[in-house]
């Protein structure tokens, strides 16, 4: 390593420096704080973990996404967390699994991946969420999808849109065994599953999908992509899922925009009956995501699990945050202040920088005010 590059940061990694770190730091408190209002009692897992233990806790969950070594003392393979999510449904199967359900937990922490997603090359992204275990019923959908929306507010977003899917879909409708309201034989529910995620009617029909092809035009602002989805179930397999949506919808109203891409698949790996997305307006990406899952206990002793949940990925809400963000006061204290008067003005909320040496210059400092008579003065420019 040349003296050029050596303190250079692997691709996809970056410091957050002032004003990102405190605005990451304030979207943080807002998340957890409405979490906790909510009863989610946070928990805080370690960032590197066994593989085994990582890839099996839910179906989905992928290996190759992870960045993994071996452990110098057991001679096993450890990796770094790529998703929390596996890991709260560990802690509730092992160290609370005797806590009362419903058991609601949140959680705030960085997550790695071996590469980023389509074009953005970020590897290392803040993970903040709420997971609602033991339960994954329509009422526990409507609180966790109100509360995402409601921590993400407090937290500084603005303008939210809610995306509706359903991920399960092509598998509830070509059904086991291929017997189904519409159904299809285990070789092409994938390639359908894949089509209908690029929105590709062509490819749709060449994968044997053509019945499916409708849902592509139920799609869009949620009341009338609702009804179109209504109208191509014919047999009334998605008559509870639709009546389902429609009841989480109308407790969101007035509270988000709503939209519906019920055969929506792209990054919902272990998510069941129900997904949903969380874009903010002048954001680029989505802030959010979450669904129904299974916990998979592990055990012959104990059962599987039911989940319900969310994450964010605040980076880009956290770096508009920073780069609005006002100038703040900050008041000099010369050599030789009053250490009671200065104590006081932080006490009501001031923000002090000391001078350590006759080569400290206010203004340098980044202050707004100096300590003058015990009180604080404007510096002009």
């Amino acid at each position: 390593m040349t003296d050029t590059d050596r303190d250079l940061l692997p691709e996809g990694l970056e410091d957050r420096l002032p004003p990102a770190a405190a605005a990451a730091a304030q979207v943080t408190r807002g998340v957890i704080d409405v979490l906790d209002a909510y009863g989610y009692d946070r928990v805080q897992p370690p960032m590197i973990e066994f593989e085994r233990s990582l890839a099996s806790r839910m179906a989905g969950i992928r290996a190759r996404k992870m960045f993994r070594f071996v452990d110098p003392a057991s001679l096993r393979t450890l990796a770094l967390r790529s998703d929390m999510t596996p890991q709260l449904g560990r802690i509730a199967s092992t160290g609370l699994a005797a806590t009362a359900r419903p058991l609601r937990l949140c959680y705030a922490g960085p997550v790695v991946t071996i590469k980023g997603d389509g074009l953005d090359p970020t590897r290392e992204r803040l993970q903040l969420g709420g997971e609602l275990i033991g339960n994954d019923s329509l009422a526990a959908a409507g609180e966790v999808v109100a509360v995402a929306i409601e921590a993400l507010t407090a937290a500084g977003a603005r303008n939210l849109t809610v995306d509706f899917t359903l991920p399960d879909l092509v598998d509830l409708l070509a059904g086991a065994d291929g017997i189904g309201a519409l159904p299809l034989n285990g070789d092409r529910i994938e390639a359908v599953r894949r089509e209908l995620d690029a929105k590709d009617a062509g490819g749709l029909v060449a994968a044997g999908g053509e019945a499916y092809l409708p849902l592509l035009s139920a799609i869009g602002p949620f009341d009338a992509a609702i009804e179109r989805l209504a109208g191509f179930d014919t047999t009334g397999a998605l008559t509870s899922r639709i009546a389902a949506l429609r009841e989480i919808a109308a407790r969101l109203a007035g509270k988000a925009r709503l939209t519906l891409d019920p055969s929506e698949r792209h990054g919902f790996e272990y998510q069941s009956w129900f997904g949903f997305t969380i874009y903010a307006e002048g954001l680029p990406g989505l802030l959010g995501r979450g669904g129904s899952y299974t916990i998979n206990s592990n055990s012959a002793e104990r059962a599987d699990e039911p989940a319900i949940g969310f994450s964010l990925y605040p980076d880009a809400l956290i770096d508009a945050l920073a780069a609005s963000e006002a100038k703040r006061d900050a008041l000099f204290l010369p050599l030789g202040h009053n250490a009671d008067h200065a104590a006081r003005l932080r006490a009501i909320g001031w923000r002090t920088v000391a001078a350590l040496g006759a080569c400290c210059d206010a203004q340098a400092l980044g202050c707004t005010h100096v300590l003058e008579a015990g009180e604080a003065l404007k510096i002009l420019p």
